[in-house]
């Protein structure tokens, strides 16, 4: 009897796909057909077809059923040395690729290299010592507890104070999103830069540079380096003036000269300077447009921006947290993470759509496709808030999961909870009530509105 329940519900789910799969196809198809006509034909059009999440959710949609494990020689990623591209959308394919370590590496190493101008940072490396030495030390100075003792205190204060001085008028990049994580790490990182905006502006830079810039901009690169020396400087005078004066405060500086002191391997000036930027590349640009983001996505679903704005008015963090999770899910802050195959292997093994990986070529992990798998995802068009918070790929998965996750898991909801508390809140009329990323991959500008406090 349950063989049977199993055997329709398998047969339901596949042609369930197939029918998603076969709808987005015909979409996709008339959108281009439009494109090819407009002013430009389909070269001048064709970011367009793409630029929105509902747009990327049915190209993975087709690319699941017809396509799941893709293989190229083109190269997508001209950033990072590499003989092809595959892109991978099933969500077991996605998370099978992300855990194994030794067949794909992480790529960032030449250009994290770039940045500190000569070390690698744990972000970039692969399993041995090196790793291990440095994220072991870290996790010593950046304490699991701090995120409830010191970081969200300060965020919830700050994100109050921010949308309660706006007057009714808030451009969320700017006056907010951008502002809290950069307090951040001004006062737990205690090196805030030498203002917020050069902070601000260094560190989306060399985060755009590090895992953006699939066509390596020159310019971009050119900026990127420049903004890169200017933070070591910083840096390197940061810590210097801390030694030779220091203070009592608990932040992650004077913890890693501590640790320098207590002779922690790694722990050098140059390791503290190289660790601290590598974080610092993480911290800003990733929560704000996760932020703008998460809410953008709730002001398309009127029904879960209702709920969300009744938890954040009522206090209940749970309900709210959930919700900014799976707008995340709808439109996230990375839809794929990249690596590249060390060897020659094989992938999905023993399925229909195993496929070989050549040594050398990129595989984009679809995140954003694995979440919508409806092999493994119940009900994945719809928004739910009580999925398992285990079933996200919002910060990565595995070894290289975002080193900052506990903290963006505290951070998001406590920026967003006033904004989202408030009476009348909808977008503002006109382009400022849309994102705005400038000449950039991150929101520069968001306008919300709602009634004055």
């Amino acid at each position: 009897m349950r063989f049977g329940a199993n055997l329709w519900s398998a047969t339901v789910t596949h042609l369930r796909c197939w029918g998603n799969g076969l709808t987005s196809a015909v979409i996709l198809a008339g959108d281009a057909i439009g494109a090819a006509r407009a002013p430009g034909g389909i070269a001048a059009n064709a970011g367009a077809l793409l630029a929105s999440p509902e747009k990327q959710r049915r190209l993975f949609d087709v690319l699941r059923v017809f396509a799941p494990n893709l293989s190229t020689r083109r190269k997508l990623a001209a950033s990072y040395d590499n003989s092809g591209t595959v892109v991978v959308s099933r969500r077991a394919d996605v998370l099978e690729v992300l855990a194994r370590d030794a067949d794909f590496e992480v790529v960032y190493e030449s250009r994290m290299r770039q940045l500190t101008d000569g070390d690698n940072f744990f972000l970039g490396m692969q399993p041995g010592w090196a790793y291990t030495r440095d994220t072991s030390a870290m996790r010593l100075a950046a304490r699991r507890t701090d995120v409830a003792e010191i970081v969200l205190p300060q965020a919830q204060t700050l994100a109050a104070q921010r949308v309660r001085d706006s007057g009714g008028r808030l451009d969320s990049p700017q006056a907010l999103t951008r502002h809290v994580p950069w307090d951040m790490t001004a006062r737990y990182f205690g090196v805030g830069g030498p203002d917020a905006a050069t902070m601000q502006d260094w560190t989306t830079t060399q985060f755009w540079y590090l895992f953006g810039d699939l066509g390596a901009d020159p310019v971009l690169e050119a900026k990127a380096l420049a903004d890169a020396a200017a933070l070591r400087a910083y840096l390197d005078g940061a810590i210097a003036a801390r030694k030779s004066d220091p203070t009592a405060a608990p932040d992650l500086l004077n913890r890693c000269l501590a640790l320098q002191a207590a002779g922690v391997p790694g722990m050098t000036d140059l390791g503290i300077r190289n660790n601290l930027l590598g974080l610092l590349i993480g911290a800003i640009p990733t929560i704000s447009k996760a932020c703008c983001l998460a809410l953008d996505e709730l002001f398309r679903h009127p029904q879960a921006l209702c709920r969300a704005m009744t938890a954040a008015r009522e206090g209940d963090d749970a309900t709210l947290a959930a919700s900014l999770w799976e707008a995340l899910r709808f439109n996230p802050h990375n839809p794929v993470i990249y690596r590249r195959a060390v060897r020659d292997c094989v992938i999905a093994q023993s399925t229909l759509r195993r496929m070989r990986v050549k040594k050398g070529q990129i595989v984009f992990a679809a995140t954003q496709s694995a979440m919508f798998d409806r092999s493994a995802f119940q009900a994945p068009n719809d928004f739910l808030i009580d999925r398992p918070f285990g079933d996200y790929i919002i910060w990565g998965t595995g070894m290289h999961t975002c080193f900052g996750a506990a903290i963006n898991e505290a951070l998001i909801p406590a920026i967003l909870k006033p904004v989202l508390a408030q009476q009348g809140l909808g977008r503002a009329v006109g382009p400022s009530g849309q994102i705005d990323t400038g000449e950039t991959p991150f929101p520069q500008h968001f306008t919300v509105t709602f009634d004055p406090v």
